[in-house]
């Protein structure tokens, strides 16, 4: 349980990259934070490292996000990250089964975790940071299920702040450009970790530290604002 006048925050896809960056800047600004992903070992040393709150979750299976939901309480902060790409095949030859898997990640999954806090939040005048990308505003050839998936959050996104905007919860998406985790290229990738290096090669890049900055600083204005989108890229990504 969070210290009296502590609050509390749940980062999916915790176990690397941006969710594990998130939740080590949200601890360092005092949060009790939950993390949750799949990968459950990396979970509970984060935690320990964070003094937080290991919770295995697979945002695909409404079972398991029912279960998270039972096993956190009052919740000030969701941080939707949970996500991911595969492939870059074309429309004509795209894997069906590549295409489910990224809507049931990106989209229903953010759907699923959102939904399952959605009155605490409000309860507690909570704030709901979706971590879309720029994919989800540009699209380009080879991505167009990865497109698809983050133009859904982004539109998500907007519909959610429009029907709570008389509410006090606060909806913020943050879309980073192109973030130096090697984890997202090589599940793209289907593991070929040359071939996930050589996306980072011989261009500038964010880290995942970048992110958590941006989270954290959302994450810490005053109530009565809001950051409805937040778009950042390497210098050199147009």
């Amino acid at each position: 349980m969070a210290e009296s006048g502590q609050k509390t925050a749940l980062v999916t896809g915790a176990s690397s990259g941006i969710g594990a960056a998130s939740a080590r800047a949200l601890a360092h600004d005092g949060w009790k934070v939950f993390v949750a992903a799949r990968r459950i070992d990396r979970l509970e040393k984060l935690a320990a490292e964070i003094g937080g709150v290991a919770v295995a979750l697979d945002v695909t299976d409404q079972e398991s996000v029912d279960a998270l939901a039972a096993s956190v309480g009052e919740l000030d902060l969701l941080v939707n990250n949970a996500g991911g790409a595969k492939g870059l095949d074309s429309i004509q030859d795209a894997n069906i089964d590549d295409w489910t898997w990224m809507y049931e990640t990106n989209v229903l999954g953010t759907l699923r975790v959102t939904r399952a806090f959605m009155d605490r939040l409000i309860e507690r005048d909570g704030h709901v940071i979706n971590i879309g990308s720029i994919a989800g505003e540009n699209p380009y050839v080879g991505g167009a299920g990865y497109n698809a998936a983050k133009f859904g959050v982004a539109a998500f996104n907007r519909v959610l702040r429009l029907e709570t905007h008389q509410e006090t919860l606060r909806v913020s998406e943050i879309d980073p450009g192109r973030v130096a985790t090697e984890e997202f290229s090589l599940v793209r990738f289907g593991g070929d970790k040359e071939r996930a290096e050589s996306v980072y090669e011989d261009v500038l890049n964010l880290t995942a530290e970048d992110i958590a900055e941006a989270v954290r600083w959302v994450a810490s204005l005053p109530k009565h604002m809001n950051i409805d989108r937040m778009r950042i890229t390497p210098r050199d990504q147009v």
